[in-house]
């Protein structure tokens, strides 16, 4: 069998009024050297009986049905060690790729030997034209000292398939693993920018995005960004690792605050004990933030 180019790696768990669509839209890629896993994590629809539908019509398509629920990152990377393609692609079963998408991504990450993977948006990155080298310095002040880099889901994303297994996949640290992901990996490798707006991001009331729980999950996630910039390999230093500590005690705050307002003191709390900071790093960072568009984009010569 002859070894495809990707390996498109699409996660299910009881999305049958999605899948099908999402299914098609890999299958509609302009770029068809490719194999499409499809691992159903136990769902109680008939999520997985339509995914075997398509595994029987198309020689490309791959179905696997988990023994057990493994949640969304476990499966996530249970599914990523079944590829056997040179770059690997999250696809989410309830997104529709654009028929451009792999063949823009694996084009432009193919042109790039420095970088471990693709990073696209979607929205344009600020700063300058794509695509754009990243260096662990160069991510680290996008994030905190511009407008941000790494609220990117998996998705967003082109693997070197070695390279992703270089990095031990993803934690399974809860809805915002992928977040704590970019902050560890960022820091010790190069990231290719590439153009934003090739899938579509679809948003429904079954997504965890939209329940009550989300906002406390958001909350815990806010101490992986302290402790990525007291980290001892921080790209950041002196002034620049100052104001980046300045940025996420104020959002924290804001965040902590805009709860307050709205009577959610539970919420509100949830923001303040698990920002990382200590009473004495309150008082010292909780300023005004200082963002830049041009934070993280290289500079041009002289």
């Amino acid at each position: 069998m002859a070894v495809p180019l990707i390996s498109v790696l699409l996660t299910a768990y009881n999305r049958e009024q999605y899948i099908a669509a999402s299914i098609e839209s890999v299958l509609a890629q302009r770029c068809g050297d490719f194999e499409l896993i499809v691992t159903d994590d136990r769902s109680s629809d008939g999520t997985l009986s339509i995914a075997r539908e398509y595994e029987r019509r198309d020689s490309r398509v791959r179905v696997h049905a988990n023994e057990q629920n493994l949640g969304d990152y476990g499966n996530r990377t249970y599914t990523a060690s079944l590829a056997r393609g040179q770059f690997l692609k999250f696809h989410d079963s309830d997104d529709i790729m654009y028929p451009h998408c792999l063949e823009v991504m694996v084009r432009y990450l193919s042109a790039a030997p420095a970088a471990a993977f693709a990073l696209s948006a979607h929205r344009a990155w600020a700063g300058a034209p794509s695509p754009i080298v990243s260096t662990p310095y160069l991510s680290y002040q996008r994030e905190f000292l511009g407008f941000g880099m790494f609220n990117q889901g998996p998705a967003n994303a082109l693997f070197r398939t070695e390279a992703f297994n270089r990095l031990g996949g993803f934690a399974d640290l809860g809805p915002h693993s992928d977040l704590a992901f970019w902050l560890r990996v960022c820091r010790s490798v190069n990231v290719l920018l590439i153009p934003a707006d090739l899938y579509w991001y679809r948003v429904h009331d079954g997504q965890h995005l939209r329940t009550w729980q989300a906002a406390f999950d958001q909350a815990k996630a806010a101490g992986f960004y302290w402790d990525a910039l007291n980290h001892p390999e921080c790209p950041l230093s002196g002034a620049e690792l100052a104001m980046a500590r300045r940025n996420v005690a104020f959002a924290a705050a804001k965040l902590a605050l805009r709860a307050l307002k709205t009577g959610r003191v539970q919420l509100a709390a949830a923001y303040l004990r698990y920002s990382g900071l200590s009473t004495r790093e309150w008082a010292r960072y909780l300023r005004p933030p200082r963002r830049a568009a041009a934070a993280g984009a290289p500079q041009p010569a002289g």
